[in-house]
């Protein structure tokens, strides 16, 4: 699977709304783009249409954020494979949901992808006033 979007802030419910019909009930979601791309701006769009209604930002120093039993949002930046893999944050995937992923790395992902999970990739490519979203499954 891949897909090509190309949209602004306006139209972000396109995306979610194509996300949510297409990948499965349990997903593990990088989103990968440079600071500032958007990834938070993203996982704000997917949680409203998901009808979650808690204010969502980047978990940038808690790590991960739970937004309801089957939501979950994790920023990576501060945080390499090893010292994710020491803190046992990993077991967190066997929980049914999605979890979006900001600056995961390779390894995590290979280390997901070989483990049976569900892995989606989606970078973010900024532009003047829209963005490019590549959605691809791994």
């Amino acid at each position: 699977m891949r897909r090509l979007f190309r949209a602004n802030i306006d139209e972000l419910n396109i995306v979610a709304e194509y996300l949510n019909r297409t990948l499965l009930k349990d997903a593990i979601i990088f989103l990968v783009g440079d600071l500032a791309s958007g990834k938070t701006t993203l996982t704000k769009a997917i949680a409203k249409y998901k009808g979650i209604s808690s204010e969502v930002t980047s978990p940038t120093f808690s790590l991960q954020h739970i937004y309801n039993s089957d939501f979950f949002h994790y920023d990576l930046y501060r945080v390499d494979y090893n010292e994710f893999m020491q803190l046992g944050i990993f077991e967190e995937f066997n929980k049914s949901g999605w979890h979006l992923i900001e600056w995961g790395d390779d390894l995590l992902k290979n280390f997901l992808k070989n483990g049976g999970y569900n892995i989606y990739t989606i970078t973010i490519t900024p532009y003047r006033d829209i963005r490019e979203y590549i959605i691809e499954s791994s």
